[in-house]
């Protein structure tokens, strides 16, 4: 039965009434079939010559989205209608309001929520192409994290977008996962710092943000996508769920599960997760959206479905609310369950409850709500515009990361003769990750421009003021790309290949030697070689990181490293510039290394970012959020390591890093001057302690400090990481300045998972270790938890109080 959306008598319909009265009303002259549409996306512009942006997207059987079938029954989202293929902003916001207007003409009369990719910003075409969150991460600086997230906001608003698909709060665990360059940071509490930074700045604009992979995604086996989970509830507790509780304290209105499954358990069907501790305990009351096809996962990939209606049925009953990306078992396959009884109508009545009361908030049930977004009478229809760039830029600036600086040798003098080799050097997006529209959709449209303006390094550093005389060789190419493949063929077939396009390895190696030989006379003949290495981002094996693209080892990509040890033989100074999405195993070149610097995807400003830190108008700033792995460390642990995971006599794997999680110089390094706790070190387990730090900047320029506090404790019940993380505050000191943070740290920040499974805050000796990086502590102080032994929970304080006097 359709429903009259002409008349104000309908409660529905009515801005003054209570939201919770207008969806009941509403649901309560609802047909099963209408019901039902508002639980899934529609993803009319995918079809099988899309390239693939989502696990197993071309292998399924999902018919076609029939817009005439969507206009009779309504739908619950639009998939990606700006994220799915090349289309100029303001024609598709025409088109999305065009398709709202005829949904709220027809049938039921709901308009669709919208929603929309935005990790490094608008996944859309010509839409600002921001640094990746390893390099949120980098900058420790949670106030520029909230700043991005609120000018991408702005930007989905702009285009009549309701929902946001970030940030990812995964933890990175393993850094051969391709999704590395996704994740934040290896440590939760610097994850969940910025993360629900980010998640202020998205929601202040009234856009809806998700947090995804909820939860325990990023601890696969082996570090593979779409993989098992074995990690023990401690694990989980500890280190996977903070993020998304501290994120969850900020107001996000979404969140989408994991894919993995936990220990044999798929979370799109676990209700213990989705319900029971998000619901439950953390009080979540907003939707809980599926990963893109999780909810058919249940039936094809982990076979705890013997049908798409019983999928359907074990993510209701999970908790999931909205199937994504388009209809599939929450459509007819849910309706045949429906009607046999196998589905339970109250399972449908709960999500729609959900889902409804959401659009009740976002205004789309008011009778006077438009489908006009406020693009279209905007004099400046840009979403690449002058003050996004800027923001792009600054985070970029503070997100470089020096890693090495012998003799001196950066910042480069001005008039210099540089080579600049390497096969990231020469192009424009090597800057941008998976989720960047032209890596992620552009890359499947070759003829289709890049949309933004970006300069390759080797660009910015020819335009740099400083005045560089420079040569340029690729060196090597980045192999196992489509790009690099049809570079491959095209240099075979001018070579000799086989008439069928097969390329002859023989001929290839040779091929390659030279690009290698020439890379090696550049060097020779400059004063400096800058060397610019690193990852294609892609996804699903269209890149060397990213979705998908998982690696067996931490060596450089194809022959970048022989490549390397080559530019070291000439003599001349090599400073490498890497350009990756996850950390590599540099040991073996780093001692002969006159320098490292950094950038893990940066964006579109990256390379004007890299040349400002080269050339010193940038002071470095940066700080590893993830450590670069010693060699022979194929799997390295992260830092958060007990006192088993360190390096023993027992073991012939040295997991030690060879730049440490918060590892970062600067040309200009701030003096630390004295660093305290009050007399006796006293901390009530109930209170907060205060550390105070002073700094000093005696040089002629402005630089930034990361004041890092790690918890040392000596004893606990359970085996605990040697050090971790509980406060970072950033202190930026002008010339000639000397400044004092103060921290008050609660002794919540102290708790960890106990014996019997309960979080608790225990009396005893602790040591706080602070410094400029993990390994590089200038202080170890004594304090004393005092009082009773307490048990917290979601409740508890998960940040410190920072006030910076000076």
């Amino acid at each position: 039965m359709a429903i009259e959306n002409t008349t104000l008598a309908e409660i529905w319909r009515d801005p003054a009434a209570a939201p919770a009265d207008r969806v009941l009303d509403l649901i309560s002259r609802m047909s099963a079939r209408q019901k039902v549409a508002q639980l899934y996306g529609a993803w009319v512009g995918a079809d099988a010559t899309s390239g693939q942006v989502a696990p197993f997207q071309h292998s399924s059987d999902l018919p076609a989205a029939d817009w005439s079938d969507l206009l009779r029954d309504g739908v619950g989202q639009l998939t990606r209608p700006f994220g799915t293929a090349p289309v100029d902003p303001v024609a598709g916001a025409r088109a999305v309001a065009n398709s709202q207007r005829q949904l709220t003409a027809a049938g039921v009369g709901i308009p669709a929520l919208v929603h929309e990719e935005c990790l490094t910003g608008l996944g859309a075409w010509q839409a600002t192409v921001f640094p990746s969150p390893l390099c949120w991460g980098a900058s420790f600086d949670p106030e520029l994290v909230r700043q991005v997230g609120e000018r991408i906001g702005t930007t989905l608003r702009r285009l009549g977008v309701h929902q946001g698909l970030a940030p990812v709060l995964d933890v990175a665990r393993d850094l051969r996962w391709g999704r590395v360059e996704e994740t934040i940071a290896e440590d939760p509490y610097l994850v969940g710092t910025l993360g629900a930074a980010y998640v202020r700045g998205l929601e202040s604009t009234g856009v809806i943000a998700t947090l995804k992979h909820f939860a325990g995604y990023s601890a696969s086996r082996a570090g593979r996508n779409l993989a098992p989970v074995s990690i023990g509830p401690r694990e989980l507790a500890d280190v996977i769920l903070p993020p998304f509780e501290m994120a969850l304290h900020a107001g996000p209105r979404s969140v989408m599960n994991s894919y993995a499954d936990n220990d044999g358990l798929p979370v799109a069907a676990d209700a213990a997760l989705l319900t029971d501790l998000l619901r439950g305990t953390y009080g979540f009351t907003g939707t809980v959206v599926s990963d893109y096809f999780s909810v058919v996962f249940l039936h094809r990939l982990h076979r705890t479905a013997g049908t798409k209606g019983q999928a359907a049925v074990q993510a209701l009953a999970a908790g999931i609310d909205v199937e994504l990306p388009t209809p599939d078992c929450f459509a007819a396959p849910l309706l045949a369950a429906l009607e046999s009884g196998e589905a339970d109508m109250a399972l449908v009545d709960r999500a729609l409850e959900r889902v409804l009361l959401q659009k009740c908030e976002l205004g789309l049930l008011d009778p006077d709500w438009s489908p006009e977004p406020p693009i279209l009478s905007e004099t400046d229809q840009r979403l690449d515009d002058d003050e996004s760039r800027a923001l792009a830029g600054r985070l970029a600036r503070r997100a470089i990361v020096l890693l090495r600086n012998e003799d001196d040798t950066l910042p480069l003098a001005a008039g210099k003769r540089l080579a600049v080799v390497g096969p990231r050097a020469d192009v424009a997006d090597a800057a941008f990750g998976c989720y960047s529209f032209p890596r992620h959709i552009g890359v499947h449209h070759p003829d289709v421009a890049l949309g933004v303006e970006a300069r390759s390094v080797l660009e910015a550093l020819r335009a740099d003021p400083a005045g560089y005389r420079i040569t340029y060789a690729q060196g090597c190419p980045v192999p196992d790309t489509e790009a690099s493949v049809r570079l491959r063929a095209e240099r075979a077939a001018a070579e000799g290949a086989a008439p069928d396009g097969a390329v002859d390895a023989e001929a290839l190696r040779e091929s390659g030697d030279r690009l290698i030989a020439e890379a090696v006379e550049a060097a020779r003949e400059a004063e400096v070689c800058v060397a610019v290495l690193g990852d294609v981002s892609g996804l699903f094996g269209n890149g060397t990181s990213g979705e998908g693209c998982d690696s067996s080892d931490l060596r450089l990509p194809g022959r970048q490293g022989e490549l390397l040890e080559a530019l070291l033989g000439t003599g001349t100074p090599v400073v490498l510039v890497l350009l990756v999405g996850r950390p590599y195993e540099l040991s073996r070149y780093a001692d002969r290394l006159a320098a490292v610097v950094c950038g893990f995807l940066p964006g579109e400003e990256g390379a004007n970012a890299l040349a400002d830190v080269l050339s010193g108008r940038v002071d470095p700033a940066g700080r590893l959020p993830v450590g670069f792995p010693a060699e022979g460390a194929n799997q390295p642990s992260t830092y958060l390591s007990a006192t088993l995971g360190l390096r023993s006599d027992v073991s012939t794997v040295d997991p030690t890093p060879l730049y440490p999680f918060g590892h970062g110089l600067s040309y200009n390094p701030a003096v630390w001057t004295h660093t305290e706790l009050p007399a006796g070190g006293t901390w009530p387990t109930d209170g907060t302690l205060r550390l105070a730090v002073t700094l000093r900047n005696d040089g002629a320029s402005a630089t930034s400090e990361v004041v890092q506090v790690y918890l040392h404790d000596p004893q606990a019940e359970v085996a605990r990481p040697v050090q971790q993380l509980i406060a970072a505050p950033r202190v930026d000191l002008e010339p000639g300045t000397t400044r004092t943070v103060l921290v008050d740290l609660p002794a919540d920040l102290t708790s960890y998972s106990g014996r019997a499974g309960r979080r608790i805050v225990e009396p005893g000796e602790v040591e706080l270790w602070v410094g400029a990086s993990s390994r590089d502590i200038r202080a170890r102080l004594a304090a004393c938890l005092t009082g009773p032994r307490r048990e917290v929970g979601f409740d508890r304080a998960f940040q410190p109080t920072v006030e910076i006097e000076g």
